[in-house]
């Protein structure tokens, strides 16, 4: 297959009819027509997936997760925080989420759909809410000529609207944090195109943790007469979730004006018992609503209400709780005239307000982040609302000027550069929370600092709060620290407070202990939940946000014996980091220590692992000991990093590094799947994939970023960019896994963990490797 940019492009692009273009829609993104399939389809990997000989290996793990499972899910009724059961099929339906950080999500799908559902913290909801629409009413001397529900579901229910658009005449594009559909309507001469604006703007850490986003619609009117425009945003109060129909839930109108400026909508209350919200449709000129409608049935008179005149209702009251059983939801109109041979816009916005939070346990009550600036009352949707209208210009000038000089760079391909900002959705779509640090809080781990620990609130974790991510959607353990290692990139370049508080969770998790015994599924035996002075594998899952030390690995994984290319080399780039920091704290004689450690440990790693043009996979000496490991220099990338790896913080001789990632170009990417699919994590010598465990022949997409930056680190861009960009052209135009990279897939059929972390680490490359690589051009 031929990767450049203009055939991946031909093909996502190949239904579309229409000649127009958009208004406003730039070059650079990820593109697709309305009517595209995707001919690709794969499965999730799951138990029954283990080879036979993984399965009479690890025959007794597979009892104790079963019957693990079994007490979660049968006795306890909670979802396993991974579920190798009832893995999440393919939905290659997913866009750009909406909202800032850490204040829930919620992802519209790049056909329109409202599908993807994150409100209660860490929990996700995969469901498409088809009353959740979008449609267009065109009024011509004052007679109704066209009215459209842009979407082309034809469901069951809502009969009487007006469904099927047909999705040859539309399109797609996403630029995270921004999108726009391009919807060209047949035979009327007229084209809208809906820009979807989230506020995650770099280093802002107040608009960027709002749970709001912006639709604005542009209208282009080709004809030589005068079009009057309305647009309808209806909404149902929920998610789709069950408790939709729990009784309770009610709308209301409202009006807000402030600063010159008013904002009318619908606030749509839902009254759960636990983490209720309200969510929120509004707009600034001329809104026109209809406060509660059933989103079962025709639904008639909600559209032959817009079809008469253009116009709703308008009630000025509240609608009655719902009763149980029943669903409510609102609508919102908006209108313009629009000239011939001209252009008008409308603008709406979507808030939802859940201020205060708690997890499984309830244990206790958290606030989110922008509480800060809204309060904790729950009565900040119209205020939000009216921010959101009233700012989201000032927004996209501050994502116009982050994003500017990477889209200007000729150097990089259009490909990279929808890669490197569109994998930023999972900072926001990762599960996230972003909470305020409460007042009781101590996150030093009772180590105190005249103890050589940490205060009980550092400074930066009040003035920026405690953030978590998911390691994936699938796997529901946050702030994995395995994991967070490749993604920090991003945060760290985009969000470095978000980056630190982290750092200090983590760090005063280190000193705490947990003698409680608890099974250990992955080899059977009991050990503490988390044991003085090491360092977790995460804080907790949305069931108990709090330190609960290591999560057991559930799948047959990548085992090292003895001495390994991976531990070794990033333990030998950890004793470089202490050398660095003794010289920045002038302790020489610390400096000597692990300088003499550094001398020993080097020649041992080579003596013990070094073939002559590789570093082995381990030193065990058995048969698959020389196997080639994708990231077998992943010391070496972050000593480089970290601005370190040579001279006197030299871990790896230079030439030998350069040799392994040769070695790892020609054997792990190139000769596997024709060099267009990245790099498979482990290869034979011989230049067949390693099938010795279930994660050997997988292709993990953070670590082929992560070695696609080491790459050009080292000067070898042509190969990291190919590296890169065979990932790219995989997941995002063959799999169609838009908004939902995977943590691994393998050649052929399967793929594993949908909505990872790890991805995030295509950071390094922008930041860490061009960058630094055009720095040393120029000086």
């Amino acid at each position: 297959m031929d990767l450049n940019d203009s055939t991946s492009l031909a093909e996502l692009m190949s239904r579309y009819v229409s000649t127009e273009t958009g208004f406003g829609v730039p070059k650079d993104g990820w593109r697709i027509c309305l009517a595209h399939e995707f001919k690709e389809k794969r499965k999730p990997f799951q138990a029954r997936d283990v080879s036979l000989s993984n399965m009479i290996e690890h025959v007794s793990l597979g009892v104790r997760y079963l019957r693990w499972w079994y007490r979660k899910t049968q006795v306890e009724k909670k979802a396993p925080f991974i579920d190798m059961f009832r893995a999440l099929p393919l939905r290659q339906i997913y866009g750009a989420p909406l909202g800032g950080i850490g204040g829930g999500s919620i992802t519209r799908g790049w056909r329109g759909d409202f599908c993807r559902w994150q409100l209660n913290p860490g929990m996700y909801h995969y469901k498409t809410v088809i009353a959740n629409q979008f449609t267009v009413c065109l009024r011509r001397g004052g007679q109704t000529v066209y009215q459209q529900v842009l979407s082309m579901d034809r469901p069951p229910t809502l009969q009487d609207w007006n469904w099927g658009y047909c999705g040859e005449y539309a399109f797609y594009h996403a630029l995270y944090p921004r999108s726009w559909t391009v919807y060209h309507l047949p035979g009327q001469n007229v084209t809208l195109t809906c820009r979807q604006v989230s506020p995650v703007i770099p280093h802002d850490y107040k608009d960027s943790s709002l749970p709001v986003a912006v639709f604005v619609w542009d209208i282009e009117n080709k004809n030589d007469y005068a079009l009057d425009v309305s647009i309808m945003f209806t909404m149902v109060n929920g998610s789709g979730h069950k408790d939709d129909k729990s009784g309770g839930h009610w709308n209301e109108p409202f009006h807000l004006e402030k600063d010159g400026e008013s904002v009318s909508g619908v606030l749509l209350h839902h009254q759960t018992p636990v983490n209720p919200y309200t969510l929120c449709i509004a707009a600034r000129e001329k809104v026109i609503h209809q406060t509660a409608f059933s989103p079962k049935g025709t639904c008639s008179t909600l559209w032959s209400d817009l079809m008469t005149d253009g116009r709703l209702d308008s009630p000025k009251d509240s609608s009655p709780p719902t009763h149980k059983g029943e669903e409510v939801a609102a609508a919102l109109a908006v209108s313009c005239s629009v000239p011939a041979n001209n252009h008008n816009s409308v603008e709406f916005s979507l808030a939802w307000d859940m201020p205060k939070i708690t997890f499984g346990s309830r244990e206790r009550i958290y606030v989110r982040r922008y509480t800060r600036y809204y309060g904790t009352k729950g009565d900040a949707a119209p205020s939000l609302s009216h921010y959101a209208l009233t700012h989201y210009s000032k927004w996209e000038e501050s994502i116009d000027e982050w994003q500017r000089p990477i889209l200007q760079d000729g150097s990089l391909p259009a490909w990279y550069k929808s890669a490197l900002f569109n994998e930023l959705y999972f900072v926001v779509d990762g599960g996230t929370v972003w909470v305020e640090l409460p007042e009781d809080a101590d996150i030093s781990g009772g180590l105190r600092p005249e103890d050589g620990g940490l205060p009980a609130q550092p400074d930066v974790v009040k003035e920026y709060g405690r953030f978590a991510y998911l390691e994936g959607q699938e796997y529901r353990m946050y702030n994995t620290y395995d994991v967070h290692f490749y993604a920090s990139f991003a945060l760290i370049m985009l969000w470095p407070k978000l980056a630190l508080s982290v750092q200090y969770d983590i760090a005063g998790s280190v000193v705490q202990h947990d003698p409680t015994e608890r099974l250990n599924l992955m080899n059977g035996r009991y050990s503490p939940v988390k044991t003085w002075g090491v360092v977790p594998h995460d804080i907790g899952d949305p069931g108990k946000l709090c330190i609960i030390g290591y999560h057991d690995a559930l799948t047959p994984s990548l085992c090292f014996w003895s001495s390994s290319a991976y531990c070794g080399g990033l333990w030998l780039a950890s004793v470089c980091m202490m050398c660095k920091m003794a010289r920045v704290l002038k302790c020489e004689s610390v400096y000597q220590r692990y300088r003499d450690i550094l001398e020993r440990g080097r020649a041992a790693f080579d003596k013990l692992l070094w073939n002559g043009k590789y570093y082995n996979y381990d030193s065990s000496g058995q048969s698959l000991s020389n196997s080639v490991m994708s990231d077998q220099c992943a010391g070496q990338w972050f000593l480089r990093a970290s601005g370190l790896g040579e001279d006197d913080y030299q871990a790896f001789p230079k030439e030998k590094i350069c040799s392994a990632l040769k070695s790892v170009f020609d054997l792990n990417v190139m000769s596997f799947a024709g060099g267009q699919m990245g790099a498979v994590n482990g290869m034979r010598p011989e230049g067949v994939p390693d099938r010795s465990s279930v994660q050997s022949d997988e292709v993990w997409v953070g670590v082929v970023y992560g070695l696609a930056a080491t790459m050009i680190h080292e000067g070898m861009i042509e190969e990291g960019m190919h590296t890169t960009e065979g990932c790219y052209r995989a997941v995002w135009e063959r799999m169609g896994m838009a908004f939902q990279t995977p943590e691994a897939y393998c050649e052929k059929g399967i793929y594993r963990s949908l909505a990872y972390m790890r991805p995030l680490s295509i950071w390094a490359i922008q930041k860490l490797a061009l960058s630094s690589l055009r720095n040393e051009v120029t000086s």
